[in-house]
């Protein structure tokens, strides 16, 4: 059975990704991290212990972690998610609490306690990680690999024309993952739109089933939905996280990935956040990677259809 550390920024489409995790039965989840994000880490914490209580399924320890990026301001998606990073909708007080250790010194105690078995999936900016690496690179060196949802692929950015959100929010500490030497798999935004998005009839699927995660999964995602209503007239909601989850959960989803060198810009506020992807092909003044050793398989394309039909599924059994 694999094992799994989930570090999230919960907002809506991470409760997605969390429920998706937490009803697996051929996934061990060690343990579940907040970071600031999406919302600020008081509210992911809250947010994450309420999706563990709705899944009905594992319930892994919660430990809490960083409330700010490394080194700038922590810029958060409420704009998109909701104030409460959760639609807005009033959803439950959870009554599970968090541990009293802090994220980070979790996160190394279980890699040091089971060297080579620990895969990471960061749906969140990786501030959790990165300070991690800082603290104990050798341990972190122990970790399987590392699944994040972050860059923007091979496509435009989601918060500026070349950032994506979660790199964004902290591109220094996603340098330092990418420079680490861990095994990492990116799955970009650019492979979450498009026909990966719930539609009108996914949402009113899961209602009608009146099963309590998968209405709370629609639920929480309402504030989402009116977003993309408004920036683009489209009834969907797309959900980047839960797309993560499904290549970690189900690698046969995979239609194509390429192993790649992606390099971090952190110093120029016009390109902040971009993560620049070299795939290897030939160039006017060089051949394949320019004599830098790749760092991440990078997902480039997904089987949309058998994602949405198992992530239906595991909602609603």
């Amino acid at each position: 059975m694999r094992r799994l550390i989930i570090d999230t920024d919960t907002g809506s489409d991470d409760a997605v990704a969390l429920i998706m995790a937490l009803k697996s039965t051929n996934f061990k989840v060690e343990a579940i991290t907040t970071v600031c994000g999406n919302v600020p880490v008081e509210l992911a914490t809250k947010n994450a212990l309420m999706t563990i209580e709705v899944a009905n399924g594992q319930k892994p320890p919660l430990y809490v972690g960083a409330g700010k990026p490394l080194m700038r301001d922590l810029v958060t998606a409420v704009n998109v998610h909701g104030e409460d990073g959760m639609g807005d909708c009033n959803l439950i007080n959870p009554t599970l609490l968090p541990e009293t250790k802090h994220a980070v010194d979790a996160i190394l105690e279980i890699i040091e306690n089971n060297p080579g078995e620990i895969e990471i999936v960061t749906i969140g900016p990786v501030t959790n990680i990165a300070l991690a690496i800082l603290k104990a690179p050798e341990t972190m060196k122990r970790v399987k690999r590392i699944y994040s949802m972050g860059t923007a692929g091979f496509g435009p950015g989601n918060t500026t024309p070349v950032a994506e959100f979660n790199v964004y929010v902290d591109a220094e500490a996603y340098s330092i993952m990418m420079k680490s030497g861990i095994p990492i798999s990116i799955i970009g935004f650019d492979i979450c739109l498009g026909e990966a998005a719930w539609n009108r009839e996914d949402m009113e699927f899961l209602i009608e089933c009146q099963k309590e995660e998968a209405v709370f999964a629609v639920q929480c995602n309402r504030s989402l939905l009116e977003y993309n209503l408004q920036a683009s007239g489209g009834h969907f909601v797309d959900l980047p996280d839960a797309v993560a989850m499904g290549v970690v959960l189900w690698d046969d989803i995979v239609i194509e990935d390429k192993l790649c060198y992606s390099y971090v810009c952190t110093t120029e506020e016009a390109t902040y956040g971009q993560v620049i992807v070299n795939d290897g092909s030939k160039l006017a003044i060089s051949d394949g990677f320019a004599g830098h050793t790749p760092n991440a398989t990078i997902c480039k394309t997904i089987d949309n259809q058998l994602f949405k039909k198992r992530l239906l599924e595991i909602l609603v059994s």
